[in-house]
């Protein structure tokens, strides 16, 4: 039943569960990259588009491409982002739909761990990057820095410990700054370098935090609904117990992702 929640479908739960602080990640990722302005980007596994949008706020690209497997996602992307320097198309990051050598910048955010296979994808990445130009991606720290999925996890196993099957920080071991920079090196990318981003998550109380994960998408907000409702409202109230609290009933938290990049200098080797 978790399962067929897997993959994000629906670009306003999205939204509510992580979006709201995946679009303050892209604007620190973009100013680390320092990207200069007239350029061609993609955004492979584009979603909702926020980083697409801070690309159009922040980088003054002439075209930005947004790819992603959703038609959902899609739709919300186009209706958010909205700027005639943007399109947003199917497409798979394990065969893009674009020609060699396209893009002078070729992003991700948040989408590697869930393609079905990063090192195709890296290469894909290589392939549509012009030379000189960088390839770089985000992804969330889900074993340590990503405290509000941390702080879930961790209580949903200490009341149900088959729940670390589902746990993105045991099955996502991506999400670490070593693996990401083999991932990049084997992709035949240049000055490779990873870097932690860390951002304030601060939810208003504790419905702001809980409701999110009622929207049925994503591996954590899809073991909530498949629960009965007497563990669901174990769960619900054992969260409020373990979660900081600040004086006004806020809930302070920060959200760390891992960032990588590197650039094509050389055309990369062709992969198998």
């Amino acid at each position: 039943m978790v399962r067929e929640h897997e993959v994000w479908a629906v670009g306003d739960a999205y939204e509510a569960y992580v979006g709201r602080w995946s679009r303050r990640v892209a604007e620190a990722f973009l100013s680390w990259l320092g990207v200069p302005g007239g350029l061609r980007w993609l955004d492979v596994g584009c979603g909702t588009g926020a980083l697409s949008a801070a690309v159009l706020a922040v980088a003054d690209p002439v075209q930005i491409v947004g790819v992603d497997t959703s038609e959902g996602f899609l739709a919300a992307a186009r209706a958010r982002v909205g700027d005639a320097r943007s399109t947003f198309r199917i497409g798979d990051a394990g065969a893009l739909p674009l020609p060699d050598r396209r893009f002078d910048a070729v992003v991700s955010g948040l989408a590697l761990n869930f393609v079905d296979d990063p090192r195709r994808a890296a290469a894909e990445f290589a392939r549509v990057a012009a030379l000189d130009g960088v390839a770089a991606a985000y992804v969330w720290d889900y074993a340590e820095g990503m405290a509000m999925m941390r702080h879930f996890w961790d209580a949903a196993v200490a009341l149900d410990p088959a729940a670390s099957e589902l746990d993105e920080g045991r099955r996502f071991p991506l999400c670490r700054p070593e693996p990401l920079q083999a991932l990049w090196t084997d992709a035949g990318l240049d000055g490779v370098s990873v870097k932690a981003i860390d951002v304030p998550a601060v939810f208003a109380d504790f419905d702001d935090y809980w409701k999110p994960f009622l929207g049925g998408q994503g591996p954590a907000p899809g073991y909530v609904m498949s629960l009965t409702p007497e563990r669901r409202r174990a769960l619900r109230e054992l969260l409020r117990d373990r979660l900081p609290h600040a004086p006004d009933g806020s809930i302070p938290l920060t959200v760390r992702a891992w960032a990588v990049r590197g650039t094509l200098k050389d055309e990369p080797p062709i992969s198998e």
